[in-house]
């Protein structure tokens, strides 16, 4: 157990209403995310309630726990664990490593002997079997990489322009706080953890023989960015390289790196209309030090795709389903739900110009409702200038709201 845990209140406030209710309470979210972290963090808040609390705590990273492979293994441990006199609170880190792990978690939630916690690092853990034998008995809390206010905290800086491009570039996984914020260290461990996720999350657990084409696949997210585009879009590219590969394989290979939470697919959907559109998505990076890593970097250039992707992220976060609006011919670049509230939202680098300005800001006047709309740029001058009900901000201000 680490002795120094920076707090993630946004997380623990969501998870702390469910602390001994009969629900499983599974934390997910791609490799070193932070969710193991999430879990230390509520043994210290449930021991320091409970000093009398039995906490059994399964890592199944460590060599320790290579004997639990199976369910029935996973039971016995658990069991002779139970104290019958105390309350008993049972965290499961990569719990999907566990063959047949809902059939033990269902018998202990029945058994109602003890709290239950898991984490796991691949979406299909809750589809299938899961999804069937414990259907309403589990609460999912997706784990995300750090925001901007927890990248600031976790490394101890100050909020500046600079250490906004410094999120920028780098991204938000938390180990980073052990490595300072020199690009050529960070990028070094991005690069080895990139190659774990890709070959023991999704090569691995998804079966996937063709390891250079999803290399590719990769490359090509990375560089297509905040893009719209279809499978067939891309098998059709791949074959202008010379590289036939069918559009199904295309589709499962994308599946299997959603399932690992490496990237997002939003969909788009129809402004004031509840048609969600087939075809047309985008893909966005759940690290943006990832997808930098892979890719050669010019934060000049890519600086709309950056801002693009820091918008999506910092708004699943704050719990919003969030889409691209399609309205005619016109596109808005954001529209979240959440509650029965939307925001609309376009991105620009910069207004530099009229004709900028009017672009960004005309199709956001086109839409009837009376929802928040805003247009987010790098300016640091005029960012709280109002245009017919439309908010103007800088990023970085939209991001520490």
């Amino acid at each position: 157990m680490a002795n120094y845990l920076i707090p993630r209140d946004e997380y623990l406030k969501k998870i702390s209403p469910f602390v001994d209710k009969q629900l499983i309470k599974i934390i997910t979210g791609q490799r070193r995310v932070g969710k193991s972290y999430i879990l230390k963090l509520l043994i210290k808040q449930i021991s320091s309630k409970h000093p009398d609390a039995n906490i059994i705590y399964i890592d199944m990273e460590l060599h320790e726990f290579s004997t639990i492979s199976t369910d029935k293994e996973f039971y016995r441990y658990v069991e002779a664990r139970l104290i019958a006199t105390q309350p008993n609170y049972l965290f499961v880190d990569e719990v999907q490593e566990i063959e047949g792990f809902e059939r033990c978690l269902r018998s202990l939630l029945n058994e109602a002997t003890c709290d239950i916690y898991c984490t796991g690092s691949n979406a299909k853990m809750l589809s299938g079997e899961l999804a069937t034998l414990l259907a309403g008995r589990y609460i999912e809390f997706p784990i995300h990489s750090l925001s901007y206010p927890e990248f600031l905290e976790f490394n101890q800086v100050r909020e500046s322009a600079q250490n906004l491009n410094h999120y920028l570039t780098l991204g938000g996984m938390p180990y980073q706080y052990n490595l300072g914020l020199e690009k050529p260290v960070v990028f070094e461990y991005l690069k080895s953890l990139y190659s774990t996720i890709l070959l023991r999350d999704v090569v691995a657990r998804e079966n996937i023989r063709n390891v250079s084409f999803l290399e590719n696949l990769v490359a090509y997210l990375a560089d297509n960015l905040g893009s719209l585009f279809s499978a067939q879009n891309i098998s059709k590219y791949l074959k202008s390289q010379r590289i036939n590969i069918p559009t199904q394989s295309v589709i499962n290979y994308l599946k299997a790196l959603t399932n690992a939470y490496f990237v997002h697919k939003v969909p788009r959907a129809e402004v004031g209309g509840l048609k969600i559109f087939e075809i047309g998505d985008k893909f966005y990076f759940e690290d943006l030090g990832l997808r930098n890593c892979v890719r050669s970097y010019n934060f000049k250039e890519d600086i709309s795709k950056l801002m693009e992707n820091v918008i999506y992220l910092h708004l699943l976060r704050k719990g919003y389903q969030v889409y691209i609006g399609k309205m005619g011919d016109k596109e808005i670049d954001f529209m979240a739900e959440k509650e029965g509230e939307k925001i609309y939202i376009q991105v620009a680098y910069l207004l530099a110009d009229a004709n900028t300005i009017k672009r960004e800001f005309d199709s956001l006047l086109q839409i009837e409702d009376q929802f928040p709309k805003y247009v987010i740029t790098m300016d640091e001058s005029n960012i709280h200038h109002s245009h017919k009900g439309i908010k103007r901000l800088n990023l970085r201000e939209f991001l520490l709201e």
